[in-house]
Parts: C-alpha cells; structure tokens; sequence
C-alpha cells in the first residue's frame, strides 16, 4: 500500500510539473498577446472610474452652490417682500393720520363756522331784543305820560304788555 501511494505521488508530480510548465507557458502567450491590451483596457476602465467620481463630485459641488444660490435669492426675495409690507404699512399709517387730520381740521372749520353762525344770530336777537325793548318803553313811556297811572291802572298795562309780549312771539 506505501508503495501505491509513492509510485502515485511520483505520477502527480509528474503531471504537476506539467500543468506548472503549461501554465507558464500559458502565462507568457497571454503576456505576449493580451496583457497590454488587458491592462490597457483596466486601466482605462480606472480612470473612468475616477473621472466619473471627479465629475459626480464637481456636480455635487455644482449642485450645492446653486442652492445656496437660491436660497440667498429666497431671503433676499423674503427681506424685499417684508420691506415691501413695512412700507406699505408705514404708507398706510400715515394715510391714516392724514385722514384723520383732514377731518379734525373740517370739524374745527364746522365748529368755528358755527359758532360764528351763533354768535351773529346772537348778536341779531340781541339787536332785534334792544329794539324791541326800546320801542316797548318809549310806548310805555308815552302811555304813562299820557295818562296818570293809579296802582291798579299800573298793574293792568305791565299785564297787557306782557300779554302782547307772550302773542308777538
């Protein structure tokens, strides 16, 4: 049985040696033929590779800047839109105020004018009053003076006076 196994390990080195000797061989044919072309082929397959990174990588960073080129844009657009409203606001304000200070000044105007109005109708029935009281007394005056006046004579002319005082108006 020992011997089997030597006689059969002779034989395997036999064919080793062979498939080592063919695979030599093997390996310079394939040297000689296709490893340029296969190393040219991996290598350019490498630098593919790398560019796609360098390039996904500059689209990234391409990507970013523009948004944070939009985003600037959005704030800027949001400063604008509230200064807008602000001012709006403020425009707003100050209509208001004016408004309100228009029509203080038209309700002075309303209230001088009136109360000149007033006065004047004052001053009329002032007048008016004077006269009337003068031309009361120069009758009064002028009855008294036509007639002499006993206490009850007195008492009927101030009563009918007042009478006719109390129907003129």
């Amino acid at each position: 049985m020992f011997s089997y196994s030597v006689v059969g390990a002779q034989l395997y080195t036999g064919d080793m040696l062979f498939v080592m000797i063919s695979f030599l061989i093997l390996m310079y044919l394939i040297k000689l033929v296709a490893w340029k072309p296969i190393t040219k082929m991996m290598q350019n397959r490498s630098d593919k590779i790398a560019n796609d990174i360098d390039s996904a990588k500059n689209l990234r960073d391409k990507a970013a800047e523009l948004a944070q080129k939009r985003q600037a844009e959005l704030d800027k657009t949001r400063e604008d839109a509230s200064a807008i409203m602000n001012t709006a606001k403020q425009n707003g304000q100050k209509q208001r105020e004016q408004i309100v200070e228009d029509a203080r000044n038209e309700a002075s105007n309303l209230k001088s004018s009136a109360e000149k109005d007033i006065e004047q109708q004052r001053q009329e029935a002032l007048a008016n009053s004077r006269k009337y009281v003068a031309s009361l007394s120069i009758e009064i005056a002028s009855k008294i003076i036509s007639k002499e006046l006993n206490e009850d004579d007195q008492k009927e002319l101030v009563n009918s006076y007042i009478e006719g005082l109390g129907k003129q108006k």
